[in-house]
């Protein structure tokens, strides 16, 4: 089953290797990390922050259920605001591509990886103020898509390490092939659906 988290599981390891190697070129320990979002992407990033042994932090606008309860059983801290975090961050790995959650991660980490995409291109206002903390602190943002062959390698590694029953946690809903359009319409607690091929 876990085999259909193998390629979201490759965006991240790749997310967390551009991270990695940003916080290298400056010199920075990465000790913390803010994951925006709650979906695949956003758990997946979560689980190989906390395997990296990081103090990891969990923002979705959901307040109970599965999401929160899957980011605390990997012992790393959810929150439903993101104004309620107040640990200091290195790494954001911005999930959601909400354009406001985008600027704060900015502002709050060292380095921020952009693993959404908005969606949605309304113009949205931007203080100033934020490019100058990222120049003066010395930050950066890069973004990410897909993956290539070392990232696939480390997302097969990182989910053969993890925990079978929290990942079979991801998998919130399965439809047969008949009826794959049900896969399409989004369920209040529902992380990743799979159709059943078989």
């Amino acid at each position: 089953d876990a085999g259909v988290l193998t390629e979201p599981a490759s965006v991240v390891a790749k997310a967390w290797a551009q991270a990695e190697a940003v916080a290298a070129r400056s010199h920075l320990p990465v000790r913390s990390a803010l994951v925006t979002g709650a979906g695949p992407i956003g758990l997946l990033a979560a689980l190989l922050g906390v395997q990296r042994g990081l103090d990891v932090h969990v923002v979705d606008r959901v307040t109970d259920g599965r999401k929160p309860d899957l980011v605390t059983a990997l012992g790393a801290t959810y929150y439903p605001d993101l104004a309620k975090v107040t640990a200091e961050v290195d790494v954001a790995i911005e999930c959601t591509g909400a354009a406001p959650l985008i600027w704060e991660c900015a502002r709050r980490a060292s380095v921020t990886v952009l693993a959404g995409l908005t969606g949605d291109h309304a113009p949205v206002p931007l203080d100033p103020g934020v490019f100058d903390g990222m120049v003066l602190g010395n930050k950066a943002v890069v973004g990410t898509v897909n993956a290539g062959l070392p990232d696939y390698l480390a997302a097969a590694e990182a989910l053969s390490e993890a925990s079978r029953p929290w990942l079979n946690g991801l998998i919130t809903r399965r439809v047969t092939l008949d009826r794959f359009t049900d896969a399409l319409e989004k369920r209040p607690d529902d992380v990743k659906v799979v159709v059943d091929l078989a």
